[in-house]
């Protein structure tokens, strides 16, 4: 544990919560949205603790992904909601998702470099570890930032804000306004990223391909709003849900090979940049290390290059026939 501090004690919290809400095949599309915020809100709450003292980091994944996913299904669902509202809302939760961010990719990308360091000669593990020194140190800041936002009192209305806003029925647009069935909103999603990698083409710079990874993520998040609504009178499976489940796990695997790729990227680049940030001058042996990393890291992101199209070329199959 490390620097653990104590959440305001004017924040709501799960127990604020009632009993877990569901929706059914026959409730209306915004009440799988609020569903869907109220048990992504739980997860978020739960894991909070160990975020905050900081004894196990997977809690800090937990509840980024949480924070991602009420974002994704806000920004899939602004048709079905008041704009005002979800933008807000949406805003606040990017505000929480950048505040857990930093500490996060550190985190990753310490695991990430210490295992590569641990497969070195043993020469040269003494330069590789200075390398993620600088990294650990730079994660004690972060984490310290982090913590100012959670104790921030910005952070505690969000939390009531979220709280509030799934114990009551979710702000609708004005009855004039269509709304959209959830499948249309998959289809949405489906028809952006089609639209994207047209433009992309096959052979992309990195960051385009880290702008396809985004917009495959929002489509398996929007996939997971929709389906639980996806079902007949019986319970079973429509063939649209059915067809949307064979879709998502198509993204799925393309979300792997982009997300592979970009961490391969980020971390050539982080490598490189940490050798800048030795001192007045890295030492020979790290020179050499970091090299050697960097190399490797480059090596990774190319053959990742080479899968992503034919993964994307599996999802557009399924995508097509939706």
């Amino acid at each position: 544990m490390d620097g653990a501090a104590q959440p305001p004690g004017n924040l709501y919290g799960a127990a604020d919560l009632g009993e877990p809400l569901t929706a059914g095949p026959q409730d209306p599309a915004v009440a799988h949205v609020r569903a869907l915020l109220d048990k992504r809100l739980r997860a978020m709450l739960r894991h909070e603790p160990g975020v905050r003292d900081g004894s196990e980091i997977e809690d800090l994944h937990q509840m980024r992904v949480s924070v991602r996913r009420m974002r994704a299904a806000l920004k899939a669902a602004r048709p079905l909601l008041d704009h005002t509202w979800a933008d807000l809302l949406r805003a606040e939760l990017g505000r929480l998702g950048r505040a857990l961010g930093p500490v996060r990719d550190l985190d990753v990308m310490i695991d990430r470099l210490r295992g590569e360091v641990a497969t070195l000669p043993s020469a040269e593990l003494a330069a590789g570890e200075r390398l993620v020194a600088v990294l650990e140190a730079e994660r004690v800041g972060a984490r310290a930032e982090m913590l100012d936002e959670l104790d921030s009192d910005r952070h505690a209305a969000l939390r009531r804000s979220l709280v509030e806003a799934v114990s009551a029925p979710l702000p609708e647009p004005p009855e004039k306004v269509a709304r959209p069935e959830l499948i249309e909103l998959v289809r949405a999603e489906t028809r952006k990223l089609v639209k994207a990698v047209r433009r992309a083409g096959p052979n992309p710079p990195d960051m385009t391909l880290h702008d396809l990874r985004i917009r495959t993520k929002r489509l398996r998040y929007t996939g997971e709003l929709v389906a639980p609504a996806m079902r007949d009178a019986d319970g079973s499976r429509t063939d649209d849900a059915r067809q949307v489940r064979r879709m998502l796990k198509a993204a799925a695997g393309l979300q792997e090979v982009l997300g592979d790729h970009q961490d391969a990227c980020v971390a050539e680049h982080r490598i490189r940049a940490l050798l800048d940030e030795l001192g007045p001058g890295p030492d020979a042996h790290e020179v050499f290390v970091g090299g050697r990393l960097v190399e490797r890291e480059r090596a990774r992101a190319e053959a990742l290059r080479e899968q992503w199209w034919a993964a994307w070329e599996r999802l557009a199959e399924q995508g097509e026939a939706l």
